[in-house]
């Protein structure tokens, strides 16, 4: 009986003290609500609703936070970022070591290789469209045009040809391109993606391959010794991440990543 009064009291005290934490949380809430102010919202009034350059200087606006807002699908898509993050991330893999390393470093690395990629077609766009436009020699739509050249180039020239014409056929276009620099933009960045995710995992495989060989043999002499209760993988990360060391393998993952962009 007594451990069912200290139940039944028990009970009461928490239901109690819900209570007066409830009714203090509703009078702060309530006199926070009442002391707070509203905020103002902005109006966006046009000077002159009848000049069509305002108009234009603020579809121009929204035209350049648009590109901003895209800047990191760019920086994915049109770039050697692709490929280096997808080979980084089929070598962890592959050496089965989980979150280690970690993406954040995986992502890190990618960047600052694809920058040391793209570095020359920076320094082209930054000369013949950036400097120009800031200076005032050339207009928007020129330094547009001249700073996409690079990128372009950059594409064309690791973009299969096959990739090409099937974007080509499916546009259904009525000029179809007679060359290769005469692709429109909008065709050649998913045929340029699809042809790195291609080179990315063929170089990926190629990584794969000896730590496949070190698990089939860690696996098979395993089960020969009876062994059966004991994951291969438990002791064959260590055999791979010796392996890995012995031949550098980061060096040469890197090495092979930036000769496969020449």
């Amino acid at each position: 009986m007594s451990f069912g009064k200290k139940n039944t009291t028990l009970k009461v005290f928490v239901l109690l003290s819900i209570f007066i934490l409830s009714f203090f949380a509703f009078n702060f809430l309530g006199m926070e609500t009442a002391q707070a102010q509203p905020i103002p919202i902005p109006e966006i009034e046009w000077q002159d609703e009848e000049d069509p350059e305002a108009l234009v200087g603020f579809l121009q606006l929204l035209l350049a936070m648009a590109v901003l807002t895209l800047a990191p699908a760019f920086v994915v898509l049109m770039t050697s970022f692709t490929r280096i993050v997808i080979v980084l991330s089929l070598a962890r893999n592959a050496m089965a070591t989980q979150q280690t390393p970690p993406n954040q470093v995986l992502v890190g690395l990618a960047l600052f290789m694809t920058f040391f990629i793209m570095f020359p077609r920076i320094e082209q766009i930054n000369e013949n469209a950036v400097q120009p436009y800031l200076e005032g020699e050339i207009a928007q739509e020129e330094a547009f045009d001249e700073g996409l050249e690079p990128l372009r180039e950059f594409m064309l020239d690791h973009t299969r040809d096959q990739d090409l014409a099937l974007f080509v056929e499916m546009a259904d276009m009525e000029d179809p391109p007679e060359s290769r620099e005469e692709v429109p933009t909008h065709i050649l960045v998913p045929s340029f993606v699809i042809s790195e995710l291609k080179t990315a995992f063929e170089m990926g495989f190629r990584v794969f391959i000896p730590f496949l060989i070190i698990d089939m043999v860690v696996a098979s002499t395993l089960m020969s010794m009876g062994m059966f209760m004991l994951p291969p993988v438990i002791v064959s990360l260590p055999f791979k991440i010796l392996l890995f060391v012995l031949v550098d393998g980061w060096h040469l993952i890197v090495r092979s990543l930036l000769e496969s962009f020449v």
